[in-house]
């Protein structure tokens, strides 16, 4: 009885189509274009603002951290650029894939 209802999930579960991956990639590349110019927004914001603390260790964790903030920032930015172009290859091999 458990295999007759696990059938018929399966079977109600709609399939993706080429509509769903260009909507993917399309949102996806307009995250990328907004987290981009973020992105240069705060590598600019930081290179102006140094840490002006007297204290030596002070002024390297804060550097440090305005690194790893830039570096995610920039490192989110390119994810979702990586992830719009692999939707879009997806969205082109559904119509390849219906031809043949």
């Amino acid at each position: 009885m458990a295999d007759n209802s696990n059938e018929n999930i399966e079977k109600n579960i709609p399939e993706k189509g080429p509509l769903n991956f260009i909507v993917g990639s399309l949102t996806s590349f307009l995250l990328f274009i907004f987290f981009y110019f973020l992105s240069n927004k705060i590598a600019i914001y930081f290179s102006i603002h140094k840490p002006s603390n007297s204290s030596e260790i002070v002024q390297n964790i804060s550097s440090s951290i305005n690194t790893l903030i830039i570096g995610l920032s920039f490192l989110l930015t390119f994810s979702f650029a990586f992830i719009g172009i692999g939707l879009f290859i997806v969205f082109i091999r559904s119509f390849i894939m219906k031809k043949s």
